[in-house]
């Protein structure tokens, strides 16, 4: 049985629910890109009995890391992969996700900073048809979480904006640790504007604001020390989004009140 007092899938069981698709995006992740493959692979295997993808997204690496990705495509079966000409993690699952032919897609970032236990308790949920989409939280009770102060305190921070301003009810925006059922991700993805770091809050937002149910998994997670992520710009263009949502929010409160 799992976390969530659900049997695990067998073949046919995976067969009856569907496939699984995790996007990892990508840029310049040489170092790391092989590693992380084998390791998911070997743990999807075991866990989803061949009912799942692995698409590597390629974010027009300038390193070894698209050679790495072809070879890892080449030996698995299991593993596809695209390559854009632009960064961005926004646009990388965008295109992965829009291209997918499997119930339910997702992604993790390639570190696999979240242990990989919580994958089927975030996927379970979407193939049992009881949620729409599903996040890992490392913000949630029972999460245990390995960082640095200042990262804890700028994701606290964040979070606790999103719910002041924007009103939403999910608690971790940002762990990069997702899934949600594809046919959601066809509705959602037209009305999602950014192609980067905001990518991941716009789509909760669109979702919670379309009535989809969001099921949130605590997760154990441990910060990555070569994390290519910028704090500061990463979280001025969070800022900028969370306001462009926030004015189109009341913009459509005005012309709801105004044809009322």
């Amino acid at each position: 049985m799992t976390a969530l007092g659900l049997p695990r899938p067998t073949r046919l069981g995976a067969t009856l629910l569907g496939t699984v698709e995790f996007v990892i995006p990508v840029y310049n992740e040489e170092r790391d890109l092989d590693r992380s493959v084998r390791r998911l692979d070997d743990y999807l295997r075991a866990e989803l009995a061949g009912r799942y993808r692995i698409t590597i997204a390629d974010n027009a690496s300038t390193d070894g890391t698209w050679a790495i990705a072809q070879r890892l495509s080449e030996e698995f079966d299991s593993v596809d992969v695209i390559r854009l000409e632009e960064k961005g993690r926004g646009r990388a699952l965008r295109a992965a996700w829009s291209r997918s032919s499997a119930s339910v897609v997702g992604y993790m970032d390639v570190d696999l900073s979240t242990d990989l236990r919580a994958i089927w308790p975030l996927v379970a949920p979407l193939l049992s048809g009881h949620s729409e989409v599903a996040i890992g939280s490392r913000l949630a009770t029972g999460s245990r979480v390995v960082r640095g102060t200042k990262r804890e305190l700028v994701s606290r921070c964040y979070n606790l904006l999103l719910r002041l301003l924007l009103g939403v009810s999910f608690s971790d925006a940002q762990c990069g640790f997702k899934a949600l059922r594809t046919d959601v991700a066809a509705r959602l993805l037209p009305l999602v504007r950014d192609e980067e770091w905001f990518f991941d809050t716009e789509l909760l937002v669109l979702a919670e604001r379309a009535g989809l149910r969001i099921h949130e998994v605590p997760v154990d997670w441990i910060d990555d020390p070569d994390s290519r992520v910028e704090i500061v710009p990463t979280a001025l263009a969070d800022l900028r989004g969370v306001l462009r949502l926030l004015r189109s929010m009341l913009s459509d409160r005005i012309r709801r009140q105004r044809t009322a």
